[in-house]
This record gives C-alpha cells, sequence and structure tokens, in this order.
C-alpha cells in the first residue's frame, strides 16, 4: 500500500487516477483547488487526506507543500494539476510543480504530466518571466522538469507522462483519446513494482516515447532550474 498525493484532482484525470488509486487500496491525499468540487461525506471519506490551495497563486503553491508536509513523506506524487489557454498556464502548469517539488520532503516517484503539444514548446525562458509563454511552453518546461530530477536525488525516480488528448473539461468532448487510458499510466508509474526505464522516462499509454530534444539537454536543464530559482526565489537541493 502507498501514500500516494495526486494534485488537480477535483475532476478530470487527476480524480481518475485518485479513484484507481483508492479501488486499489492505497492512501490516496488529493489537492483541490476548490474544496466545495468535493460534494459530500462520501467523497472525502474514500480519501486519506484533502489539501486545498489555488496553484496560481505563489503564496497558496507555498501553501499547498506546507499541508502536504503534515502527512509525512509520500512515496508518490503526481503533478497533474494544469490549465491551458489562461494567463496562468506557467504558473500552474510548470512554477507549481516545480515549488512543490523543491519545498516536499522527496518522495519515492515523482510524476509529471506533460502533452503531446510540448514539442512546438520554446526553449526561450524569458517567457517564463514575461507571462507570455504558451501552454506549448509549459509543458516542454514541465517535461524538462521532470527529466532533470530523474538521477538528481538518491532513491527518488521521475517521469513525465502524456496521457493524450482526453475527453475532460480541458480537452473537451470531442477529444478523441481514451479517458481510461489517460489516467492509467500515472497509476502504474506510481504503484508498480517493476516500471522500466526505472526512472527519466517520457511515457503515453505504459510506452516510452521520444521527447522534445531540449527536454533531455542538461544544459537547458540546468538553465531552466536556474530561471525558476530565479523566478520563485525557491532553490533546488
Amino acid at each position: 500500500m502507498a501514500l500516494v498525493l495526486v494534485t488537480g484532482a477535483a475532476g478530470g484525470l487527476g480524480r481518475n487516477t485518485a479513484e484507481a488509486l483508492a479501488g486499489e487500496g492505497h492512501d490516496v491525499v488529493v489537492h483541490v483547488r476548490n474544496p466545495a468540487r468535493l460534494t459530500g461525506a462520501d467523497d472525502t471519506a474514500r480519501w486519506k487526506g484533502v489539501i486545498t490551495g489555488d496553484l496560481a497563486e505563489p503564496a497558496e503553491i507555498r501553501d499547498v507543500a506546507r499541508q502536504a508536509a503534515g502527512f509525512g513523506r509520500f512515496d508518490a506524487v503526481i503533478h497533474n494539476a494544469g490549465v491551458m489557454n489562461r494567463p496562468e498556464d506557467v504558473t500552474v502548469n510548470t512554477v507549481a510543480p516545480y515549488v512543490l517539488t523543491a519545498l516536499m520532503d522527496k518522495p519515492a516517484r515523482l510524476v509529471y504530466l506533460s502533452s503531446s503539444m510540448h514539442r512546438t514548446g520554446s526553449t526561450d525562458l524569458r517567457r517564463l518571466g514575461t507571462g507570455s509563454a504558451s501552454y506549448d511552453d509549459t509543458k516542454l518546461w514541465v517535461t524538462t522538469l521532470a527529466l532533470a530530477f530523474a538521477s538528481r536525488w538518491e532513491g527518488t525516480s521521475s517521469h513525465a507522462v502524456d496521457p493524450g488528448w482526453v475527453p475532460t473539461r480541458m480537452g473537451g468532448r470531442g477529444a478523441p483519446d481514451d479517458l481510461t487510458a489517460g489516467h492509467e499510466t500515472q497509476a502504474w508509474l506510481a504503484t508498480h513494482p517493476d516500471v522500466t526505464p526505472s526512472t527519466g522516462g517520457y511515457w503515453h499509454h505504459r510506452q516510452t516515447r521520444t521527447p522534445h530534444p531540449a527536454s533531455q539537454e542538461e544544459q537547458f536543464q540546468a538553465q531552466l532550474v536556474q530561471a525558476l530559482e530565479r523566478h520563485t526565489g525557491v532553490t533546488l537541493d
């Protein structure tokens, strides 16, 4: 049985991932922006705990990390929360996963939600501070973080996942990919005893794929971490 945190778990892929893990008997802590999305006693009773906070607000990101510390060290953290085509794309999709990773106790496994759209993202890190980053940029950057963290801490593995274009509120009703397959890889990476490669994979439906070349470059990885340290004031151990 694993203790797992899933961010952005009020609905969509995050909710499906959390429910799948709980159904397998794992202790699941869910993060939600708005606790009103958890509609009743039956909804909250299934979780080991609930963490609240708006990941578009830097101060609340830090508070989410503080709340998470109350549960001790997680076996896995799934950084699922994300937004698309909003002013806060860069904060939710890249800054929040970075800050939470830097401030929380290092889990045994880290899983970050990417997108196939990361392949058209920009390596121009000036966009990080100007607010001009696109969704594609933010997904390239979080993919790069996942691969940068893969060999950084002994005892912690790190992966990125492309869940596909699935029919969630963000993806839209007409999204063509399978909704169930959209969450299965995240749950598997968080808990399965035999994942190969054990760290540093970019995954789609339990198969490794080749990500944007920049995400695998040590120089760009270091530049991104340095840019995020400057942007947030939070240093990475």
